[in-house]
């Protein structure tokens, strides 16, 4: 037990140190925490819990919300035999105490546990929380300004005032918690309705009811955003920045004015979690198979020429070429690269955003940055005949150029750079390969079973029963683990071309289309559709999936 000096001693010394009376007797004693919290138990006649018990004991978030019990650091649970436990850790805190025994109006036993436990138990619950839960059905509401990094926590989406700021803070933070790529507000003739591009497919979050409340809730993005609140018919775009989970996290915000009033989405970039994934980026980590690896390992690997990736926007086409850059980065080439936006800092990488307003395109950039000496180049995409121009011109000078340019497959590529009126024969022959993506969603692991499709399903998805027999038909049943939409993750599949001798003069001879797909099938290329059908097949997708992204040959 503490004696009554050592209590005297810790509340002397707590004002000097800026720390707590309990935090000064810990300090003080040199005691271990399961130890301290044992010896101040029996001191204080008080039960205490180990962080095991905590784990094995059930929440009552009914009666003391999560976010005043994050707030307070006091926990109400059920313990083994259905009994309530309020779990504290700080026993010297008697306007907490006071408070805690107003607030329960349920019988109860004091539990003690150690601070840190407390603080812990409440992180690991926090994970499973929706911090828009109960925010939804507020009256009146005012627009509050905010400067500068706002913090966004548990803690202060429940602190602030403002059911607005709430409403934002929390839509914010539950994004970020389920890895939301973008955040839709579209407004309505009743409110709003709020929704989640997750693994490429937009889902609906919440419907919060009230045309005023939709409209300071745009408001609100537009002064964080820094625009004007008072301009409602035309675009604008912004940008603004949160600090949570312990980084800052930019937020693109684009307003669209609507027949209902204005609209918003924000683009999460969450540059420090992108960097992180950077250092482990390889192309194995993005899932294509092994034959699709080797090509693009080894267009990466040439000394000169060009490797195009292309897709439609959120295909993963600056991830590949970045993964194939970070694999073959050895510290002996200069690398550089121009982006709009740069999306991964890469070490030992000269990266340039673009910047039109000062001048600085994709075609000035770089025709810089072949005077800067470099051995392998990266345009982020190209957009225009000038930047096609150059781009073709630095492959067949001895550089290495990684690019990006939206297209439907290999094949459309071609086109592409016809109409940006690019000489077919210097394009062939600075071309080493195309690579055509997307991403598919997989099966949840957590929910999948056996699903047959239907005559009719498979006839849509261009298939017959004699050549599905023996598939692994699969498709998720919803579950908390993946938002109850049966997916959980995504894969990348590719079309790959490989430019041969034959390609390169039938090209130049500008001959039809089918005619190249008849020639790169006979050369070994898989098809978009006919990769997709593989996942199909082994039960890693569904043909609702496929038929989502690719188009029935």
């Amino acid at each position: 037990m503490f004696d009554a000096a050592e209590l005297a001693a810790a509340r002397r010394a707590a004002p000097a140190r800026g720390l707590s009376v309990v935090a000064t007797l810990e300090e003080l004693s040199g005691l271990a925490p399961p130890a301290f919290t044992a010896r101040l138990g029996t001191t204080l006649h008080y039960p205490t819990a180990t962080m095991q018990d905590l784990h094995r004991w059930q929440p009552d978030f009914g009666t003391l919300p999560f976010a005043e019990a994050n707030r307070t650091q006091v926990l109400l649970l059920r313990d083994g035999e259905g009994q309530h436990r309020l779990v504290f850790g700080d026993p010297f805190d008697a306007d907490r105490l006071a408070w805690a025994e107003h607030r329960v109006a349920l019988p109860f036993t004091w539990t003690l546990a150690h601070p840190a436990d407390i603080a812990a138990w409440l992180a690991r619950h926090e994970e499973g929380l929706s911090a828009m839960e109960g925010l939804l059905g507020g009256a009146a509401v005012t627009g509050v300004v905010a400067s500068g990094v706002e913090d966004l926590s548990f803690r202060s989406i429940s602190e602030h005032q403002s059911p607005v700021v709430r409403l934002v803070r929390s839509t914010l933070y539950d994004a970020l918690k389920a890895d939301a790529s973008d955040i839709h507000f579209e407004s309505t003739a009743t409110g709003l309705v709020v929704k989640y591009r997750i693994d490429g497919v937009l889902v609906t979050i919440a419907s919060p009811t009230g045309v005023e409340l939709a409209e300071q809730l745009i408001s609100r993005l537009k002064v964080t955003a820094e625009l004007d609140i008072a301009e409602r018919r035309v675009p604008q775009d912004g940008r603004f920045k949160v600090s949570a989970r312990g980084r800052e996290i930019d937020f693109r915000v684009s307003i669209m004015p609507s027949m209902r009033g204005e609209d918003a989405v924000l683009r999460i970039l969450d540059k420090q979690h992108l960097a992180d994934t950077a250092r482990g980026l390889t192309l194995d980590s993005l899932g294509f198979e092994p034959g699709a690896r080797g090509l693009i390992r080894r267009f990466a690997g040439e000394p000169y020429g060009m490797l195009l990736v292309t897709g439609p926007t959120g295909s993963g086409k600056t991830t590949t070429l970045y993964a194939a850059i970070a694999e073959t980065a050895k510290g002996d080439d200069k690398i550089i690269t121009i982006e709009d936006p740069v999306e991964y800092e890469l070490p030992g990488v000269l990266q340039i955003p673009v910047n039109e307003k000062k001048g600085l395109t994709f075609a000035r950039g770089l025709r810089s940055i072949l005077r800067h000496d470099p051995d392998r180049v990266m345009v982020g995409e190209i957009r225009d005949a000038e930047t096609a121009q150059i781009a073709v011109q630095a492959a067949l000078t001895g550089h290495l150029v990684f690019t990006t340019v939206h297209a439907n497959n290999v094949f459309d590529v071609l086109g592409r750079f016809v109409h940006m009126e690019v000489d077919p024969y210097s394009f062939s022959a600075a071309l080493n390969g195309i690579v055509a993506q997307r991403l598919l969603r997989l099966n949840c692991p957590h929910c999948s079973a056996t699903l047959l499709p239907s005559a009719e399903e498979l006839s849509s998805a261009g298939l017959d029963a004699e050549q599905a027999r023996g598939w692994r038909f699969t498709r998720g049943q919803g579950c908390g683990q993946c938002r109850s939409t049966g997916y959980k993750g995504r894969t990348a599949i590719a079309e790959i071309l490989v430019l041969t001798d034959e390609l390169r003069e039938m090209i130049v001879a500008r001959r039809p289309i089918r005619e190249l797909k008849e020639l790169a099938r006979r050369g070994g290329t898989v098809f978009l559709r006919e990769a997709a059908l593989a996942l199909v097949k082994e039960g890693r997708s569904s043909l609702e999936e496929i038929n989502r992204v690719t188009f029935v040959a």
